[in-house]
């Protein structure tokens, strides 16, 4: 019993509660089609038939480019996509149109990427996850409650 209490504790150490994940960029298409709709609903209730045949379809927008260097600024850690290869990096800066980076555990190793290469569209983020943390907060509640009873037991 006492060896699977020290893997938990061990597991629970090496558990990490930062996690990469990409940043959605915030779409004000959605928010402007929701005040448009909200109008609508109000202007529906004098005359549906009317209001139906006169509102226009809008197309959907085309998604914004993504700007890759204003994404990758000096100093963020990310995972990034080159080429159909995954590199978590910490970037360093921008020489004219290529990244330099180096590896996260390697800060001797110097990486150089287009920015044609990279796919801007999976540029992960490190950033703090708080479900992960909750999960080993509670994890570590319930292997000391169990230690505390195999002690009084």
């Amino acid at each position: 019993m006492r060896k699977n209490l020290y893997f938990i504790i061990i597991l629970c150490s090496l558990t990490s509660c930062y996690t990469y994940q990409v940043k959605k960029p915030a779409d004000p298409a959605a928010n402007d089609k929701q005040s448009k709709k909200n109008t609508a609903m109000a202007n529906n209730t004098a005359n549906p038939m009317k209001n139906a045949a006169a509102e226009p379809q809008n197309p959907q927008p085309m998604p914004a480019p993504v700007n890759v260097q204003e994404k990758l600024a000096a100093g963020k850690n990310v995972k990034i996509d080159v080429d159909g290869r995954s590199y978590k990096v910490i970037v360093d800066k921008w020489e004219s149109d290529s990244l330099v980076a180096h590896p996260v555990h390697n800060p001797k190793k110097i990486l150089k990427f287009h920015k044609n290469q990279i796919n801007g569209e999976k540029i992960a983020e490190k950033r703090f996850s708080q479900p992960i943390a909750d999960i080993i907060t509670v994890v570590a509640y319930a292997a000391i409650g169990v230690g505390i009873y195999l002690l009084v037991r």
